[in-house]
C-alpha cells in the first residue's frame, strides 16, 4: 500500500503529497476514519483526490493510503432486490439517519450454493460456475472476466458467505486464484464482451406513445429530459415497473429526498406483473439523494451501469433508469470547480460531453463471454433548468442517444400524461425495428407511424391559424384533421399511470386500438368528402366509445375490440342513410 498527506482540502476535493507512486482512479483510504477516495489527477509530487463521504473533520498532515487497485465493487448474488448508496452499500447498514464514516461496500451475505463445475474443468472468464438458491434471475456465479484456467478445486453443494472462496483456478502460468460468489470490478472500466450486435428488437415499454413512435431498441440509449412539474420520475418508475426487461437497475442520483423516500417506500410493495411476485425480485436500487456527498453522486451512475452489465454477462436484458444525469453533471461541475479548472458552458467542465459519451456508449446488445446473449437499456433523465433543452446537458446528450423523450409543460398541465411532446421527440432506430413489428402482425406500423405524426404536425398548424380566423371558419377537411388530431391525443397517446387497465398497453393491444382508429378517421375522410359536415361526425356516440378506448378495453378484451370495428362502419352506414334520406327530402 502507498501513502500520502493531505495538504490541502476543500468540501469533496484534497491535495496529498506522496512518497510513492498512486494510479489514476485508484482508491484510497482517507484519514484516520478510512474514508473512501479516488485519485482523479496525478502532478509531480502531488495528487488530487475526491472523497466519497463527509469530510468534515478532515485537516492537512492526515494520511491517505492508496488501496493500489481502482476503485471497484463487489458484484455478486446479494446484490439484487436489494437497495444501496451509490458506492454499492446497502442502505440497511446506515446507522440513523447516516452511513458511518468509511463503512465498507463489500457484504457476506449467506447463500446455497449449488456448484455447476467440476475438478479438472476448463473456464474462461465470464462462464458461469455455479448457481445460488433464490428468488428472481441473475443468481448464477461468474469467473471474474479476466481468468481463465483450470478448476483445481470446487467447494460442494452448501451454504457459504458470499464473499467466501468456493472455487479455485489453476491458470496457465501455475497460478492458482481463489474465486468467491462475488467478485469485484472497477466501476469506471466496461465489463468485456465476446461480441456487440446491432438493434433488432424494441424494449417494450408498455406506453403506446413510445412504443408506437417513439420506440427504443433493446440495448439503445433514451433520453427523458422535462423541467419540474412534466413527470420524469412516474415515467421512469412506469417503465421500470411494465418495460419487458429481465432486471431493473434504478439509480436516484441526487435526486430531492421525498422522491427517493417514495420511490424507496414503493417499490417494495410493488407486485411484479409477469410473475406475480414482488417486482423487488428482479431490480437494484442505488439511491443517492441531493442530501449525499456530491463526489459520491458522480460515482452513482458507473456503479449502476456497472451492475447492469454484471446482469447482462448472465444472459439477461436490463434495463437501467437514470434520474437524473443533470444532477450527475452538477457534480461533475462542483467538483471541477474545486480543482480550478477553466469552465466551459454554463459552468460546466470542457470533458462533459466525452463523460456523458463514456456513460451512454456503455448501453449494449452483446454476446457474453460465457455465450448467452444480454443487453443494457439505458434511460436517462435530464432536468434541464426552466425545461431549457439547450442547455449543454440536454444538448450533448442528444448527441449520444437514439431515442429522445422531450417532455412538455404544456401537455403536463393539460394532464395528457404521458406529457411527451410528439414533435419535439424522435426515435432513430424505427426503420431497423419495422421488421419487428410486422412478425408480431402489423405490417402497417412505419405507414400508421408516419400518418400520425404528420396528424400532429397538422394540428399544430392549424390550431395557430384557428386562434386568428376561428375554427369554425375553416374549411371542412381542416376542421376534421383537428378533431382526428383530438381523437389520438385523448385515445391513443394519452395513458394513466394509474389505471388499472391501462397502465400497460400490449404490442398487440396498441395494433387493434391503432387500427381502429385509423378505420374511424378513414371513413370519416369520406363522409366529409361526400358533403358530411364533421359537427356530425364529433357527435357520433361511436367517437365517445374511441376515446375511452383504453380504458374500456383491457388486455383481456382485445376479441371485443373486433367488434368495435363493425360499430364504426354500422355508424357511418347509419350516417351515410341519414344523408341519403336529407338529401332525398
Amino acid at each position: 500500500m502507498t501513502q500520502a498527506v493531505i495538504q490541502w482540502i476543500g468540501g469533496p476535493v484534497l491535495k496529498a503529497r506522496v512518497s510513492e507512486p498512486f494510479q489514476i482512479h485508484e482508491a484510497l483510504a482517507v484519514g484516520e476514519q478510512r474514508l473512501l477516495g479516488e485519485v482523479i489527477q496525478l502532478s509531480g509530487d502531488l495528487l488530487t483526490a475526491q472523497v466519497y463521504e463527509d469530510t468534515t473533520g478532515l485537516k492537512p498532515g492526515d494520511p491517505v493510503v492508496g488501496s493500489g487497485l481502482p476503485l471497484s465493487v463487489a458484484l455478486g448474488p446479494g446484490i439484487l432486490g436489494n437497495i444501496f448508496d451509490g458506492l454499492l452499500r446497502p442502505l440497511s447498514e446506515a446507522s440513523g439517519h447516516w452511513f458511518q464514516p468509511g463503512l465498507a461496500a463489500a457484504r457476506s451475505g449467506q447463500f446455497r450454493f449449488e456448484p455447476g463445475v467440476g475438478e479438472g474443468d476448463e473456464l474462461a472468464g465470464g462462464q458461469v460456475f455455479g448457481q445460488v438458491d433464490g428468488p428472481g434471475p441473475g443468481r448464477a456465479c461468474l469467473v471474474p472476466p479476466l481468468l481463465s484456467g483450470r478448476v483445481r478445486s470446487i467447494r460442494p453443494a452448501g451454504t457459504y458467505a458470499e464473499d467466501e472462496p468456493v472455487l479455485e483456478i489453476e491458470d496457465a502460468g501455475g497460478r492458482v486464484h481463489r474465486v468467491a460468489m462475488q467478485h469485484d470490478w472497477p466501476v469506471r472500466r466496461p465489463r468485456p464482451a465476446a461480441e456487440r450486435l446491432s438493434a433488432d428488437a424494441p424494449m417494450v415499454t408498455g406506453q403506446r406513445i413510445l412504443d408506437t413512435l417513439f420506440p427504443v431498441a433493446r440495448g439503445g440509449r433514451a433520453a427523458l429530459p422535462g423541467g419540474f412539474g412534466t413527470g420524469k420520475t412516474v415515467l421512469q418508475e412506469s417503465l421500470a415497473k411494465w418495460c419487458d426487461a429481465d432486471v431493473i437497475v434504478y439509480v436516484g442520483c441526487g435526486e430531492r429526498g421525498n422522491e427517493m423516500a417514495d420511490v424507496l417506500d414503493e417499490f417494495p410493495h410493488l407486485e411484479d406483473p409477469r410473475t406475480g411476485r414482488p417486482l423487488m425480485e428482479r431490480t437494484v436500487i442505488i439511491a443517492n439523494t441531493s442530501n449525499m456527498p456530491v463526489a459520491a453522486r458522480e460515482a452513482s451512475i458507473y456503479t449502476a451501469i456497472t451492475v447492469a452489465e454484471y446482469f447482462r454477462d448472465q444472459g439477461l436484458h436490463v434495463a437501467l433508469m437514470a434520474d437524473s444525469t443533470s444532477r450527475w453533471a452538477e457534480a461533475l461541475r462542483e467538483v471541477s470547480g474545486r480543482l480550478g479548472e477553466l469552465p466551459g458552458e454554463s459552468g460546466y467542465p470542457a470533458y462533459l460531453a466525452s463523460r456523458l459519451a463514456d456513460f451512454y456508449e456503455r448501453a449494449s446488445r452483446v454476446k457474453a463471454l460465457n455465450g448467452e446473449e444480454g443487453s443494457v437499456t439505458v434511460i436517462g433523465a435530464v432536468s434541464p433548468p426552466a425545461g431549457d433543452f439547450s442547455e449543454p446537458v440536454t444538448s450533448h446528450t442528444k448527441r449520444y442517444v437514439r431515442s429522445f423523450w422531450a417532455l412538455d409543460r404544456g401537455r403536463a398541465q393539460a394532464r395528457s400524461y404521458p406529457a411527451i411532446h410528439p414533435l419535439k421527440s424522435y426515435a432513430e432506430d424505427v426503420d431497423t425495428l419495422a421488421r419487428w413489428w410486422q412478425l408480431q402482425g402489423n405490417s402497417e406500423w412505419r405507414e400508421y407511424r408516419r400518418r400520425l405524426l404528420g396528424l400532429l404536425e397538422s394540428q399544430a398548424r392549424l390550431e395557430r391559424m384557428a386562434r386568428i380566423v376561428g375554427k369554425d371558419s375553416l374549411p371542412p377537411e381542416q376542421q376534421l384533421t383537428l378533431l382526428a388530431a383530438d381523437l389520438m391525443n385523448e385515445g391513443f397517446l394519452r395513458q394513466s399511470a394509474f389505471s388499472e387497465v391501462d397502465r400497460f398497453c400490449s404490442p398487440k393491444r396498441q395494433t387493434a386500438m391503432l387500427r381502429l382508429m385509423m378505420q374511424f378517421i378513414d371513413l370519416a375522410g369520406e363522409a366529409v368528402a361526400a358533403g358530411t359536415p364533421p359537427a356530425e361526425i364529433a357527435a357520433m356516440p361511436i367517437l365517445r366509445t374511441l376515446q375511452r378506448l383504453g380504458e374500456e378495453f383491457g388486455e383481456d378484451d382485445l376479441e371485443r375490440q373486433s367488434e368495435v370495428a363493425s360499430e364504426i362502419g354500422a355508424a357511418f352506414n347509419a350516417l351515410n342513410d341519414h344523408k341519403e334520406a336529407a338529401d332525398v327530402g
